[in-house]
């Protein structure tokens, strides 16, 4: 089943629960469809007046930014026999050449790895776990987090559902506009039928009568 035709079928209490436990544990370090959920969920709110845009923004930035800090903690617990333990279990997301390359991002940009790394797919899940690792000053870390969380979770929602409300009106519109257009080409083909039926009607009446005088 398709992720947003699921969500149709879950209460919005349990989808504003659902998006903030699944973006947290993705943010955690868990390899998991965080923006999928996200992004259907948004677009979802657009067409259901149920969901309340603004709390599932909040539960999906309260996700991001607790995951994250979690993730955070277990990084600078466990070091770099933790990213040895993930590679071994995670070998497509945590292999030696992405962590490689998750360092060198946080080497060149700091904290700012952090806050832009949360709007890439795998940066997303090492920024927390690998930020510990690093030991990177947890201040820093955390402005960057709770920065990264919300610009990333509230715009993705916002953008997205004002997306799904405009696309709405515009598909609705266009449905309008195509029924009346069907109308509009029915009664001009009819016109115009009407109007060579008649002028064959003329033209054969015409015939008869030179005929008849011949």
């Amino acid at each position: 089943m398709h992720v947003q035709e699921w969500l149709e079928t879950v209460p919005a209490v349990s989808i504003y629960l659902l998006v903030g436990l699944v973006i947290g544990l993705e943010s955690l370090g868990i390899p998991l469809p965080g923006e999928i959920i996200l992004v259907s969920a948004a677009l979802l709110a657009s067409q259901h007046g149920d969901i309340n845009p603004f709390v599932l923004g909040a539960c999906a930035s309260a996700g991001a930014v607790i995951g994250d800090s979690i993730g955070y903690a277990i990084g600078r617990k466990g070091g770099r026999p933790l990213l040895a333990w993930l590679g071994k279990k995670f070998p497509r997301h945590f292999s030696e050449g992405h962590i490689a390359t998750a360092e060198r991002s946080f080497e060149k940009w700091g904290m700012w790895a952090v806050f832009f790394g949360r709007f890439v797919a795998l940066l997303r899940i090492f920024a927390g776990p690998l930020a510990g690792v690093l030991h990177m000053p947890y201040w820093k870390f955390l402005i960057a987090n709770v920065l990264g969380g919300i610009v990333w979770a509230g715009g993705t929602t916002a953008v997205i559902y004002y997306v799904g409300v405009v696309a709405e009106d515009w598909l609705k519109r266009f449905s309008w506009l195509g029924l009346v257009l069907a109308v509009l080409i029915g009664l001009t083909s009819m016109l115009v039928v009407k109007r060579k039926a008649k002028k064959a009607q003329v033209a054969s009446s015409e015939v008869e009568t030179v005929g008849v005088a011949e």
